[in-house]
């Protein structure tokens, strides 16, 4: 094939050569919980059988921690003992729930897979929620076994539902290894839209709630994951195939119980044999850093948050991150001006910061802004991935063209089976045709989508549609701001009032005087906040890094 001068023609005639007919990735149309929509045809149909191909990978390293290095062959041999464990001692088979609540560590993995080498659904708990989120997330998804770690099994002692046995990290696990060794359940009878994963949101306008995934969406997101690794490799001159190992590393820096972490690191690298290098503890910015530089690490999907950490370093050059090939921040939204920062501060910045757009409901990235996108389109999160249909609707559903703002609504194989035990849910965020209404606000450009808030998060005021988005985006760039959320309260008068939280950058000064001041020359009148709160403590977050925006305002009404 003739390569032409321009990359995106280059790269518009490498996916049509995987994806045509007879490609390694071919697309067809086929029904998916009844509604036609677009599929790989050389497609898996069981978790399971990932599990039984990684031990074609042998002794490549599979988990990588500060303290271990587990491969292929060694994980397979104690998630198939742990398997027969659960299968016999505990009478765990296809459908039931096998619950994980612990920090991020190797057993959590080999739980996971033990639990999908039964046909099983692994329900991941979030290791950071207090008592009663956890009893919240134990009695929702009734999982008929839970491994936890030592602090996590002491706070359910005496409180988990009856019938539903605790085993320790620590003790119980290895011990069950021991025992089974060398035993292997049978494949199970799964089918392809069977459930294999229930993870819960990160709540952080609302209760979490139950995402349940299939088979097939992790399945299809090991897939898109493949597809990109056969983009890269043939971008490279290099002939790709899916049986060699794709010689990658990965660091995984956010829980497991999130699809960045799990769905999109841990699953599709035992099907392309990479290694994924484990960071355990809090984030820890030098050491992070660290761990780049000694394991080569070459991909590593961020959080907002952590890529912040890094521009607060003055001597950042100390440390070599020429390993890193791709740099995706992924859970949350970010400011065009805080991505050029990035390009431009870190040395891999030019050609290796990415941005995405994904949800739990979705299994992964809706969008995708490569760096050439994010050079020519600031501000949007790319085009729609692999088997990604996208439609921006308006109230009613009804489609809207591109440069008209509306609801985002996607369709795919990515996307979940719905809400667990709750139908009332799953019926608001999933049309019988099975579009997802993501709640998110925004609009297509170029063939890219841009990103606008929340739809619940959309201020309404005198018969103005404000986006805190947009507010927030100006107010970030003012160089005493370190990070900012505005949002809406009610008004007796204009309906909703804007209201700033500001943190201010360490060694800096600002009166809401002056970022009134600011916003006023550079936003409408109506878009300037009239309440403020300055502060210097940190925006609380949940887990993924994602600002919480349920808070309440603040306790001084009058602002400073």
């Amino acid at each position: 094939m003739t390569v032409p001068p321009d990359p995106e023609q280059y790269l518009d005639q490498l996916v049509s050569r995987l994806t045509g007919r007879g490609g390694a990735f071919e697309i067809v149309m086929s029904d998916v919980l009844g509604a036609e929509m677009p599929v790989m045809r050389n497609r898996d149909t069981a978790v399971a059988d990932l599990l039984e191909r990684s031990q074609a990978w042998g002794d490549r390293e599979y988990l990588v921690t500060a303290t271990r290095r587990i491969s292929f062959a060694e994980h397979a041999r104690d998630a198939y003992a742990l398997a027969a464990a659960l299968q016999q001692r505990y009478g765990v088979g296809v459908g039931d729930r096998v619950a994980i609540l612990s920090a991020n560590r190797p057993e959590w993995v080999t739980a996971f897979w033990a639990t999908q080498a039964l046909g099983a659904i692994t329900v991941g708990l979030n290791a950071w929620w207090a008592q009663p989120e956890i009893e919240f997330g134990i009695r929702n998804s009734a999982p008929r076994v839970v491994f936890a770690d030592e602090p996590r099994a002491e706070a359910l002692s005496g409180r988990s539902p009856h019938g539903t046995i605790v085993l320790t990290v620590e003790d119980d696990f290895p011990r069950l290894i021991a025992e089974f060794a060398g035993m292997r359940p049978p494949p199970p009878r799964v089918d392809e839209d069977d459930p294999a994963v229930l993870l819960y949101t990160s709540g952080t306008s609302g209760d979490p709630k139950g995402a349940l995934h299939s088979q097939r969406n992790l399945l299809a997101v090991t897939d898109y994951h493949r597809f990109a690794d056969a983009i890269s490799t043939t971008w490279c001159g290099e002939v790709y195939d899916r049986d060699a190992p794709h010689e990658a590393r990965y660091l995984l820096t956010s829980p497991l119980c999130h699809i960045t972490s799990l769905h999109n690191t841990i699953v599709p690298r035992l099907a392309t044999g990479s290694t994924v290098v484990m960071n355990q503890g809090w984030f820890d910015v030098h050491r992070v850093l660290e761990i780049i530089e000694n394991e080569q690490i070459t991909h590593w999907n961020a959080v907002p948050s952590m890529a912040a950490r890094m521009l607060e370093i003055p001597d950042l050059d100390r440390y070599d991150l020429g390993s890193l090939t791709r740099f995706t921040l992924s859970s949350e939204p970010t400011s065009p001006e805080f991505k050029q920062r990035l390009r431009e501060r870190l040395p891999f910045g030019r050609y290796a910061v990415v941005d995405s757009y994904s949800m739990t409901e979705c299994s992964t990235s809706i969008a995708v802004a490569s760096a050439q996108d994010l050079e020519r389109y600031p501000g949007t999160v790319g085009p729609p991935v692999i088997t990604v249909s996208m439609e921006i609707r308006d109230e009613h559903g009804g489609w809207l063209p591109d440069g008209r703002v509306g609801e985002v609504c996607v369709r795919s194989p990515f996307v979940m089976l719905g809400y667990w035990g709750d139908e009332a849910a799953t019926a608001a965020a999933i049309t019988p045709d099975r579009w997802l209404r993501t709640g998110d606000l925004g609009v297509v450009e170029n063939g890219r989508l841009r990103l606008l808030g929340r739809r619940a998060d959309l201020i309404r005021q005198n018969g103005e549609d404000i986006y805190p988005s947009e507010i927030e985006r100006v107010l970030g760039a003012h160089p005493a701001v370190r990070e900012c959320l505005v949002i809406g309260d009610p008004h007796p008068e204009w309906g909703e009032e804007v209201c700033a939280v500001v943190v201010l950058a360490p060694g800096r000064e600002a009166t809401k005087e002056e970022l009134t001041a600011y916003l006023a020359d550079r936003l409408a009148y109506f878009k300037v906040p009239t309440r403020w709160k300055i502060t210097r403590n940190l925006l609380p977050r949940n887990t993924t890094g994602k600002i919480v925006r349920r808070h309440p305002w603040t306790e001084d009404p009058s602002g400073h």
